[in-house]
């Protein structure tokens, strides 16, 4: 499994793997220790693929915390995928005139999303989802408290993603750039703990599904006939894509952990599973975006030095976009590096 990174903004919590949810579409329980819950019926709309074109940029800033526009519009980044809010709050919601001051500095901006979970701290989480909930939210995720599994395919959580969607395109950004992909993999997993397991290729095309809805929305109903969609991680369901309408609608793809997890290297194994096809999502002219958390924070010297050389040259070696996050996965700050990343 790819290693998720959600955003935790200014959240204060009670634990919430001792609550029950009640499914609101049944009679069964979706909380913790519970066998059963039940499939949402999945959405009906069946989205056409629209054409996902490329950002003209190649030094990408990743940054979900402490967003200061002042500060990320001043550096030598091109592409950034930040939050829709300073804090993730709608109160603090990035304006046009925000926007416009990243454009006024020769900046693609991407709207950070998360898809294949619900945020308890984001505008659209109801607290009575905590007692009643609907049907399509699932168990919270023991990394993430608060972040919750979502059955993708439900038209009214759709419906949620493709509000939040309008928030960023009424803002002014670019694109976005969709995380929990990897949903498919969840909810096709024997041992996912869900009480509800799909076949894997039902499930990585619904997602598929999805985010080519996502993407037309914004094209087509919208009219952002240039806007950018980058999904995070689940690069697998590409094998999946036998018609090509998935890749002819991304701009490309985000990728975490290719090279190393943290500081440790990744098997060859493992690396040989995505790779291929990352290098021919670029061959076909689409970007990889891709961050591996190799700075372990004791500069830019050393052991520290040596590890963070070998992933740049790497990713760039297959014409990857790289970008050097810290090992503590916060992506709460710019990581500069004098000379490499700034």
């Amino acid at each position: 499994m790819d290693i998720q990174k959600s955003i935790m903004l200014k959240k204060t919590k009670t634990p919430l793997l001792t609550i029950l949810l009640i499914v609101a579409c049944g009679s069964n329980s979706n909380g913790p220790g519970v066998a059963k819950i039940a499939e949402c019926t999945p959405t009906a709309i069946n989205a056409a693929p629209t054409q996902g074109h490329v950002p003209a940029a190649s030094k990408w800033l990743y940054q979900l915390q402490n967003l200061s526009i002042g500060e990320i519009k001043q550096t030598g980044f091109d592409i950034l995928t930040i939050d829709y809010s300073a804090d993730g709050s709608d109160a603090e919601g990035f304006t046009v005139t925000d926007l416009d001051s990243l454009h006024a500095h020769s900046k693609t901006a991407l709207a950070y999303l998360s898809i294949g979970e619900a945020e308890d701290y984001r505008y659209y989480f109801d607290a009575n989802w905590l007692t009643t909930a609907p049907c399509w939210l699932g168990k919270t995720n023991p990394e993430w408290p608060g972040n919750y599994k979502v059955q993708y395919w439900a038209e009214e959580w759709q419906t949620i993603v493709l509000g939040y969607l309008d928030k960023i395109i009424i803002a002014g950004f670019d694109g976005v750039y969709l995380d929990i992909v990897d949903a498919f993999e969840y909810w096709s997993d024997d041992e996912n703990a869900a009480g509800l397991v799909i076949d894997e290729d039902v499930a990585a095309q619904r997602m598929m599904q999805f985010v080519q809805r996502i993407a037309r929305h914004a094209r087509i109903t919208r009219g952002k006939a240039d806007f950018y969609v980058f999904p995070q991680n689940g690069v697998r369901i590409l094998s999946y894509d036998t018609s090509g309408d998935f890749q002819q609608t991304i701009s490309g793809f985000g990728i975490e952990d290719l090279y190393y997890d943290g500081t440790i290297p990744v098997s060859d194994a493992e690396i040989h599973e995505r790779e291929p096809l990352l290098i021919d999502l670029v061959t076909a002219g689409k970007m990889v975006l891709l961050v591996d958390y190799v700075d372990d924070g004791s500069g830019y010297s050393g052991a520290n030095k040596s590890r963070i050389d070998d992933f740049r040259n790497r990713a760039l070696a297959r014409r990857f976009v790289p970008y050097v996050g810290r090992e503590d996965r916060e992506l709460d700050g710019v990581n500069r590096i004098v000379g490499v990343q700034e």
